[in-house]
């Protein structure tokens, strides 16, 4: 298995290239023009390298990058927002929307926002999280005429910035202050978008409190394992042995756990050179091994907590992963654990009493 973390991985979401087709730009003609392999538009995760090169044939194409900034960000449709996006579109008004996006870039690169709140003014700095190299101009263009996209889009108005500035030539700046509403300023030492501080309190029209509570949760947790720097089959392993015992864990639950479907799933634990079968044996032969540690809990009780409703069928696992009975096992491993007591007790709370209702439990 290689140890691509999640951030060495930059997924560029499907509605980029339906907002190219609509535009006239066929993904093949931006991959050529970028030298990049022609069905580039189905490859689930592309490099640093690869998404700057994307952008900036995206540039070359549209000719001005002014107007290839205003192009795509109205061209590209709600529908399409991935869950990082849809979180803040969904929020309860824009200054919550402008803290989630902020916050879910980190699941983004190689961008990243910051953002102060300053007397009347609300300042959001685009800064590159590849230390000395900066993205394309048309990126970190592209990037804050989004911001404030998204808040037209979520209120309903057409609001206006108070000022752009921009570390680069822009192209035609005239077209991108009429989008903006607002003087637009290149050569500055910073990219950042200057918004209007009574503008965050607006609500967004788009709220919605129930998707919320879905996707939030699984945002949250997918950014705290890319901080840690775990693989996506690390991940994975992590949260099965989390709910092994809850009964029907599958690749899609999981998925929809870490914020992506199914399928892209796939591609990323094979691309990792795993499986999810795989993952699903390694996990109950480890937790297996940890529970089996515990003397209070008897053997059923364990073939429970690790996904088996039936004993016997534990039994031919384990002596499979480990060439012995699940009792003999623990007789000659008994002391040697180095995984704490406290530990296993406080993962059994709940499912061992949920192993008793079902009758699993009982005497080893």
């Amino acid at each position: 298995m290689n140890t691509t973390n999640f951030p060495e991985a930059i997924r560029i979401p499907p509605g980029f290239w339906e907002g190219l087709r609509q535009l006239g730009i066929v993904p093949s003609a931006l991959a050529r023009q970028a030298r990049l392999p022609l069905d580039i538009d189905a490859a689930p995760f592309v490099t640093t390298a690869q998404y700057f090169a994307i952008w900036q044939a995206y540039a070359e194409l549209a000719g001005d990058i002014a107007q290839g900034i205003v192009k795509l960000a109205t061209a590209f449709e709600t529908a399409q927002y991935p869950p990082t996006v849809l979180a803040p579109y969904h929020a309860r008004d824009y200054r919550e929307a402008l803290v989630r996006m902020a916050r879910y870039k980190q699941l983004c690169p190689p961008e990243s926002l910051s953002i102060a709140e300053e007397g009347e003014r609300c300042v959001i700095d685009l800064n590159w999280q590849c230390a000395g190299e900066s993205g394309p101009p048309l990126l970190a263009g592209i990037t804050l005429a989004f911001l404030l996209e998204l808040g037209r889009r979520g209120t309903g108005k057409p609001l206006t910035a108070r000022l752009v500035e921009f570390s680069q030539s822009m192209g035609d700046t005239r077209v991108l202050e009429a989008y903006f509403g607002c003087p637009v300023r290149t050569g500055a030492s910073r990219n950042r978008l200057t918004l209007r501080r009574r503008d965050l309190e607006l609500p967004f029209s788009s709220y919605n409190e129930e998707l919320l509570d879905i996707l939030t949760p699984a945002l949250d947790h997918l950014l705290v394992e890319r901080r840690s720097g775990r693989t996506v089959a690390e991940t994975v392993i992590r949260i099965m042995k989390r709910r092994l015992s809850e009964g029907g864990l599958d690749i899609r639950s999981v998925a929809k756990e870490l914020g992506m479907s199914d399928r892209t799933l796939q591609r990323r634990l094979a691309d990792e050179q795993a499986s999810f079968k795989q993952l699903l044996t390694q996990a109950r032969r480890e937790q297996a091994r940890a529970f089996l540690a515990d003397p209070s809990l008897d053997i059923k009780e364990v073939a429970f907590l690790i996904g088996y409703e039936d004993q016997n069928s534990f039994y031919r696992a384990f002596r499979l992963w480990e060439g012995d009975t699940p009792a003999n096992w623990r007789l000659a491993h008994a002391g040697r654990t180095s995984i704490g007591r406290g530990g296993i007790v406080a993962r059994r709370v709940g499912a061992a009493d949920g192993a008793r209702s079902k009758n699993v439990g009982g005497g080893g």
